[in-house]
């Protein structure tokens, strides 16, 4: 099992969940819930990618919403291209996308059960999802030995060369 904090990243189209694990990489626990800035200064990435400098993070997983065929809809491209996004703000700290189906239904679930009201949950529900990404990922790796989801691959721009002719 590699060691390190790992951060789990939860895309919503509002909000980001953070979550962190400890440095051995055993428990996810709730850091922050973002607002979604899809502006010019993309301080929700910014902000990821800072807390990941602070904490040293070795990796960050950001949940890829699939449906519950397997497929991807909108929701998924929108994690894919966030996730894109991140990687190129923390490079070289990897980014791996997980599978992260019901993890928003979940939480939902598990905050009604410790009492907390509907309205109160929207601050905190997207952080009780990325804390459930993570510790999915965490205990994944921890059975198979090996990073769990994906890697997402920054894309560099070839160089561009000068016409020969």
């Amino acid at each position: 099992m590699r060691t390190g904090v790992r951060i789990g990243v939860d895309v919503g189209s509002v909000r980001v969940g953070l979550a962190a694990s400890d440095p051995s990489g055993l428990l996810a626990s709730p850091v922050a819930t973002l607002p979604r800035d899809s502006g010019e200064t993309r301080a929700d990435v910014a902000r990821i990618a800072g807390t990941a400098r602070d904490l040293g993070a070795v990796e960050i997983v950001v949940g890829l919403p699939r449906l519950l065929s397997g497929a991807e809809g909108e929701a998924a491209r929108l994690a894919r291209a966030y996730a894109l996004e991140l990687s190129l703000a923390v490079s070289p700290t990897p980014v791996r996308l997980v599978d992260e189906r019901l993890t928003t239904v979940e939480s939902h679930r598990r905050l009604r059960e410790s009492g907390v009201a509907g309205r109160s949950q929207r601050g905190v529900v997207d952080q009780t999802a990325a804390v459930l990404i993570l510790q999915s990922a965490l205990d994944a790796e921890r059975a198979s030995g090996r990073a769990p989801g994906t890697p997402v691959a920054p894309q560099r721009r070839r160089p561009r060369t000068k016409d020969r002719g």
